[in-house]
């Protein structure tokens, strides 16, 4: 069942920051604008250009059981439950009358588990052979799934991963899945914690201030960095008790840049669609809004393209808002900064208070909006507006509400969301005519002793020039291709593209730039960090490229699911489009293989070394679809290929395991969600996509899970991935191709089912049916 237009309580919240282990550390101090931001004792800084950052005070360490390879805990998974545990138990009689299974995690990080990956690359550099789970915990989803585990949830659980905008895009992300009918209750938020790593790369920017940041501040010297979690249970309206509600998310906007790797569009226009987007969703004016936590870095560029982006978006009524940085109190959490200032925000509401800029010195001409310096201020408004921006221009802005405040947000324009374009690349060649030749031939993977893995070889001519590419990885190459080669496929020309948006799904992500800086840094510390690679080590650099390079510069977001993330950057891509959020949305996904990719699957035991030996063989992988309201595709006249008619999430996560559901019981509910969500019957299936790829445990578990649903009945199964090899993320994107393919040219072969699981236990089923 939908709730488009049903409100979205933050029920409760929890954080661990700089300023204190609980929620309420960190609204006390940045009320008073007690500065957390100090001399870090955990990391060595030699060669940095400064000693400082909100560092989180030692915490104990947490009794829930969660993957730890070899004993070794991570710190962004034990910042993570400590700041979720105080939001779950403020939250349980809105969980208990939820049901655990109706309960879903959207987990916002940049650096996901980093830590865990530069130790197993540590160890496979010195010649030791690591625990092989450290590699499966540095990726976002691990997190996720912990979250997941601990509490026992087992709706949708998923990661995103828009670098300093991801708490505040999860936020949003896990707003939409309760209005849609995927969950009633949602943990969110995010987790980073520190590194030599990450230290060491944005002072190789520059871009470290060696005092406590001075956001919009004259004589400000650029950012200071902190670390921590902030979670927030969102739940229906109808779950709540009305003394129990904190606040309302109202609404939110997504926008890309498409500007530069690291810095922002400098007149503040990318920044101010996505504020802007945030007042239409949330139905409020300009002049209602009365606060902007701001994302105020402190840096020279970031706080006057912010200013005018806010003086955009809110015209006239910005010379009577407010707006003040948390990051002045607590430092940049990376991609926990939007769930830590949301938090704020929503008590600033609260308690009518404008919490102050900290360390502020002074107007600057280039930020002339009020900043509430040093001191908190009495505050009078029903709407606040959080603001983050990150590095490949994503824009992510909170529309939040006062508890008192009544308002609904107005109902969105629903239409129903068709496939117009196609892209594959792999080692198959290019195209879904070149993949079903691979597939009718049974050109699968050859043995190999090491492990069955193949590569592909992408021509960026003509869609990139020799300098264009200089400073990308093959992960942004492939996948500005592959979104360029959909959209000709649609026939969507270069007047078109403004207002497209990109949702990229990945699971292991920029590896090969990630392990390149890492190394650097390992090997000479601080001198060691390349400033020409650092930019692309975070997940969402691929889709910064792909809208500056293409000029796309509508919602964007980057998404992770483990094995699954390409069917999740589908189901995401559905919603933002049904609800009229864009006209076209591109939803890429890209996994490539390496050698550090076949270590990490090899070691876990899952590689295929012979066909038919009960493993699955791997590939470089790139799929993009090109996803359109049904009006909009009928008013440019492009022909669908099939209908995107709904989707569906579960998990069953077991705790302190690295496991796929033995069960099937994610599948199972995923499946049934789809199916309603679609408005079909079993019946009405005729062709089912499994996730199967030849890891017979898992494949055993699925077929099991979808016995449930279909009993006798089961459609008939296609399994392309036991001969092309599992892509890794973009698995259910590469199926979902083949689907979508096969129904434009068989419109009255019956609906389909695409099926997506992770190792961890998440599930995601996508509904596709004939366009007549």
């Amino acid at each position: 069942m939908n709730h488009e237009d049903a409100r979205v309580a933050v029920r409760a919240v929890g954080a661990v920051t700089a300023l204190g282990p609980d929620a309420a550390a960190l609204w006390a101090g940045a009320r008073d604008g007690r500065v957390g931001i100090r001399p870090v004792q955990r990391i060595d800084l030699t060669g940095v250009r400064t000693k400082l950052g909100g560092e989180v005070d030692a915490l104990p360490e947490t009794a829930h059981p969660y993957p730890r390879p070899g004993g070794y805990r991570d710190r962004v998974v034990e910042l993570a439950l400590h700041a979720a545990d105080e939001a779950v138990a403020a939250a349980a009689p809105a969980i208990d009358r939820a049901g655990l299974e109706r309960c879903g995690v959207v987990h916002g990080t940049c650096n996901a588990g980093l830590l865990s990956g530069r130790e197993w690359l540590a160890a496979v550099d010195r010649g030791e052979r690591p625990a092989p789970g450290l590699a499966a915990m540095s990726t976002p989803q691990a997190a996720a799934e912990a979250l997941a585990g601990a509490y026992g949830f087992g709706g949708p659980v998923v990661a995103v991963n828009t670098a300093c905008a991801s708490g505040a895009n999860a936020i949003g992300w896990a707003a939409d899945l309760i209005r849609s009918g995927q969950a009633d209750v949602v943990l969110t938020g995010g987790a980073d914690a520190f590194s030599d790593v990450l230290f060491a790369g944005f002072n190789s920017l520059e871009a470290l201030s060696a005092e406590p940041a001075r956001p919009y501040s004259a004589g400000r010297s650029g950012l200071s960095l902190g670390e921590g979690a902030a979670y927030l249970v969102l739940v229906r309206e109808d779950l709540a008790e009305p003394g129990d509600v904190l606040a309302w998310v109202g609404g939110y906007g997504l926008s890309a840049d498409g500007y530069h790797p690291t810095a922002p569009r400098p007149d503040g226009s990318g920044a101010a669609l996505a504020i802007g987007q945030a007042l239409r969703s949330a139905g409020v004016d300009q002049s209602d809004v009365g606060y902007v936590n701001g994302h105020g870095t402190g840096t020279e560029k970031n706080d006057p393209a912010e200013t005018s982006a806010i003086r955009t978006a809110l015209g006239p009524a910005a010379d009577d808002a407010v707006v003040s940085s948390t990051k002045s109190v607590i430092g940049h959490l990376l991609g926990a900064a939007g769930a830590a200032e949301a938090l704020v925000t929503v008590h600033a509401l609260a308690e009518r208070t404008a919490p102050p800029t900290a360390s502020y010195l002074g107007p600057d001409p280039s930020c002339d909006l009020d900043y509430v310096p040093l001191d908190a201020r009495a505050l009078d408004t029903r709407v606040a507006v959080s603001n983050n921006f990150a590095f490949g221009g994503s824009n992510a802005s909170l529309a939040l509400l006062r508890r008192d405040d009544d308002r609904r947000p107005p109902a969105p324009e629903v239409d129903d969301v068709v496939v117009t374009g196609l892209a594959l690349l792999g080692p198959f060649g290019d195209g879904v005519a070149a993949a079903r030749a691979a597939l009718a031939d049974e050109t699968g993977i050859p043995a190999d002793p090491e492990g069955r893995a193949a590569t592909m070889t992408v021509d960026p001519e003509p869609y990139l020039t020799r300098k264009a590419r200089r400073r990308m990885d093959r992960m942004t190459v492939a996948a500005i291709v592959t979104v360029a080669k959909a959209l000709a496929d649609a026939g969507i020309e270069d007047d078109e593209r403004a207002g497209i948006g990109v949702v990229l799904g990945t699971s292991a992500g920029p590896v090969e730039s990630m392990a390149r800086f890492t190394r650097g840094v390992i090997a000479d510390g601080a001198a060691g960090a390349d400033p020409g690679v650092f930019p692309n080590t975070v997940y969402n650099q691929a889709t910064g490229q792909v809208s500056q390079h293409l000029g796309l510069y509508g919602p964007t977001s980057t998404v992770s699911a483990g094995h699954a993330s390409g069917a999740t950057a589908l189901g995401y891509g559905y919603e933002l489009l049904r609800t009229g959020r864009a006209d076209t949305i591109v939803c890429v996904a890209v996994d490539l293989v390496d050698e550090l990719v076949v270590r990490a699957y090899r070691d876990l035991g899952v590689l295929s070394t012979v066909p038919g030996d009960r493993r699955f063989a791997i590939t470089d992988t790139a799929v993009a679809l090109v996803l359109e309201r049904r009006g909009a595709a009928g008013q440019h006249g492009r022909r669908p290929l099939a209908e995107l008619a709904g989707h569906g999430g579960a998990s069953r996560v077991r705790p302190g395991g690295v496991s796929w559901d033995l069960t099937g019981d994610a599948t199972t509910r995923a499946t049934d969600q789809a199916l309603r969500t679609a408005g079909l019957r079993p019946d009405d299936v005729t062709r089912i996509w499994p996730a199967a790829a030849g890891l017979a445990p898992a494949d055993r578990a699925e077929l099991a899970g979808l016995g449930r649903v279909f009993g006798d009945r089961l459609p008939v199964l296609r399994t392309p991935k036991v001969v092309l090899g599992e892509p890794v993320g973009p698995g259910g994107a590469l199926t979902a191709a083949l689907a979508a393919d096969e129904l434009g040219t068989d419109p009255q072969g019956g609906a389909a089912l695409v099926q997506a699981v992770s190792l961890g236990g998440s599930a995601v089923s996508l509904a596709l049916r004939p366009c007549p």
